[in-house]
C-alpha cells in the first residue's frame, strides 16, 4: 500500500497543506513535526481515499513537500544592503464610488500633498470604486474636493509599511507571496497592497503596526 498510493498521498498532502497557511509556514520554517502533521492529516486523507493509509507514507510525502517548498523560494533573499522597512503613521483610506466626474477631482488632490515632506498619496482604481490612501491631515481638503461624490467609507487609524527589494527580484515569482505569508503568520489583515517599482507598501491597522514591522524586518538577512 505504501508504494501503490504514494503518488495519490503526495497529491493530497500537497493540496491539504497548501490550504492551511499556518501549517505550510511551520513546515517551511522547519518548526513542525512531520509525525504530528501526518497524524493531523491522516483522517482527511483516509476519508478522501476511502481506505486506511500508512502513517509513514504521509511523513515521506511531507518531507518531499518541504524540500520542494524550500527549493521554490531558495533564490528569494532580501539582503540588508538592498532592502529596508519604513513605517508611516496616521494614514487614512477613503473609498469612493467611481463616476465620470470623479477623475477631474482626483487630479486636484495632487496639488495639496506635500511630497517633499514625505507625505503619502496612492490612488487605486478598482472596477467600481477608487481608493485614496493618504495622510490623515488631508482628510478635510480631500473631502471638499469630493463634494457631491459618494464616499463609501473612510478607514482611519492605519499605517503604511513600505518594503524595498533588490531590482533582481522584480521578475522573480513568489516574492509577494514570501512577504505576505509573514503577515498571515502574525494574523495581520492587509487593507491595501501598493507596488511601485522596487517598493511594496502594505496598508494595515495601527494596532498591527509593530507586529507588521517586525514581520518585514525578519525577512531581511545580513
Amino acid at each position: 500500500m505504501f508504494d501503490d498510493n504514494m503518488v495519490t498521498i503526495s497529491h493530497l498532502v500537497n493540496k491539504l497543506v497548501d490550504e492551511k497557511i499556518y501549517m505550510q509556514e511551520a513546515i517551511g520554517k522547519g518548526i513542525a513535526s512531520y509525525g504530528s502533521v501526518a497524524k493531523e492529516l491522516k483522517p482527511e486523507i483516509e476519508k478522501e481515499l476511502k481506505k486506511q493509509v500508512n502513517h509513514y507514507a504521509i511523513v515521506a510525502a511531507l518531507r518531499r513537500y518541504a524540500e520542494k517548498l524550500n527549493a521554490r523560494f531558495k533564490d528569494i533573499k532580501f539582503h540588508a544592503d538592498n532592502s529596508e522597512v519604513n513605517l508611516k503613521t496616521n494614514i487614512i483610506d477613503i473609498s469612493v464610488q467611481k463616476t465620470p466626474c470623479l477623475f477631474d477631482k482626483l487630479k486636484k488632490i495632487y496639488d495639496v500633498i506635500n511630497f517633499d515632506n514625505g507625505d503619502v498619496l496612492h490612488i487605486i482604481y478598482g472596477r467600481n470604486t477608487v481608493s485614496i490612501v493618504t495622510n490623515e491631515r488631508y482628510r478635510d481638503r480631500i473631502t471638499t474636493f469630493l463634494k457631491f461624490e459618494k464616499i463609501l467609507c473612510t478607514e482611519e487609524n492605519l499605517v503604511a509599511l513600505s518594503f524595498s527589494i533588490d531590482k533582481n527580484l522584480v521578475d522573480t515569482p513568489g516574492v509577494l507571496f514570501q512577504i505576505v505569508r509573514n503577515f498571515a503568520w502574525e494574523k495581520i489583515n492587509i487593507m491595501e497592497i501598493i507596488s511601485i517599482d522596487l517598493e511594496m507598501t502594505f496598508i494595515v491597522a495601527e494596532k498591527d503596526a509593530l507586529n507588521g514591522y517586525k514581520a518585514l524586518k525578519r525577512l531581511i538577512v545580513n
